[in-house]
C-alpha cells in the first residue's frame, strides 16, 4: 500500500518520554507511514537510541546540535515532504490502537484541512486535555484578544457526561494533528516567529481564514503525558522552550497579525 502520511515527530520541552512515546506509535499504528524525526540537541542516551531505532525501523532521522523551536523544527522536514498528508506529533505523546486510520479517513470524509484527536492527558489516558475548540474574538475599547475555548479542558474521562463525536472545530492542539499538505502549498510555511505560545491558533486561523475546514475525530484517541518532575537531562531543553525571551517574540508576532 503507497504511504499517504508523513509523521513528522520533535521534541517539545522534555526528552524522557522519548522511547515511549516512539514505541507506541510503532507498536499502535498499522496504517503504512513514512516517518521523520527532528533531533535538536539531546542528551547522549537519546541520540543513541533514535541513531539505532532509524536504522532499525528506517526512518529519516534529522540532527540538529541546538535548541530550535517546534515550528522551526517542523520547517525543516516540510521542505521534502511528498505525501498527501503530514501528521505533527510531539515527542511526548502515547497513541491508541486505530489513531491514525481515523485521522486520515476523516479527513478523507470531510474534506478538512486539519484534523484532531481526542487529546487526553497522562499516561494513563485518564483525563481530557483537547476535544475540539473554538476560537473568540473579543474587543473593548482600543482593545482586542483572542481566547480559545476548550470543553471538558482537564476534566477526567469518567466525569465526561456527554458521547464524544466528529464535528468541525476552530482549533485543535499541536500535540498531535493531521494537516493536508495543501496548506503549506498554498498557504505558506509554519510561523517560526510564533517559537512558544499560540502555533496551534496561528496555523488553525491561517486555515480558517483561508475557507478551509477543520475536524475533530474522537475515534483517534492519543495522550499528552507533561512532565511532573525534570530530569536533569530535561532542564536545559524545557527552560529554552518555555523562555521568556521566545515568549516576547511569540506575542508580539500573533498581536501583529491580528490588528
Amino acid at each position: 500500500m503507497n504511504q499517504r502520511v508523513t509523521l513528522v515527530v520533535v521534541q517539545r520541552e522534555q526528552f524522557s518520554l522519548t522511547e515511549q512515546s516512539l514505541e507506541s506509535i510503532y507498536q499502535n499504528t498499522s496504517l503504512p507511514f513514512k516517518l521523520v524525526y527532528v533531533d535538536t540537541n539531546s542528551p547522549s542516551k537519546t541520540k543513541q537510541y533514535l541513531e539505532i531505532k532509524a536504522i532499525e525501523k528506517n526512518f529519516k532521522l534529522i540532527k540538529i546540535d541546538h535548541f530550535i523551536s517546534p515550528n522551526c523544527a517542523r520547517n525543516i522536514v516540510l521542505q521534502s515532504v511528498d505525501t498527501e498528508y503530514v501528521v505533527f506529533i510531539d515527542n511526548d505523546v502515547l497513541v491508541k490502537p486505530g489513531w491514525l486510520e481515523a485521522l486520515v479517513q476523516c479527513a478523507d470524509e470531510t474534506g478538512a484541512w486539519i484534523v484532531g484527536p481526542l487529546c487526553m492527558e497522562g499516561a494513563n489516558f485518564d483525563k481530557v486535555h483537547m476535544a475540539g475548540g473554538a476560537l473568540v474574538s473579543k474587543q473593548r475599547g482600543g482593545q482586542k484578544w483572542l481566547a480559545m475555548k476548550r470543553p471538558w479542558f482537564r476534566t477526567p474521562l469518567a466525569k465526561v457526561r456527554t458521547e464524544f463525536k466528529r464535528q468541525p472545530s476552530d482549533v485543535v492542539e499541536l500535540h498531535c494533528c493531521l494537516v493536508h499538505r495543501n496548506v503549506f502549498e498554498q498557504l505558506g510555511p509554519l510561523d517560526e516567529q510564533i517559537m512558544n505560545v499560540g502555533p496551534e491558533e496561528d496555523l488553525c486561523l491561517t486555515v480558517l481564514k483561508a475557507g478551509k475546514s477543520i475536524y475533530f475525530e474522537p475515534k483517534s484517541v492519543i495522550t499528552y503525558v507533561p512532565p511532573t518532575k525534570l530530569s536533569t537531562s530535561d532542564i536545559p531543553l524545557f527552560f529554552t522552550r518555555w523562555s521568556q525571551a521566545w515568549a516576547d517574540i511569540s506575542i508580539k508576532r500573533f498581536q501583529e497579525k491580528l490588528v
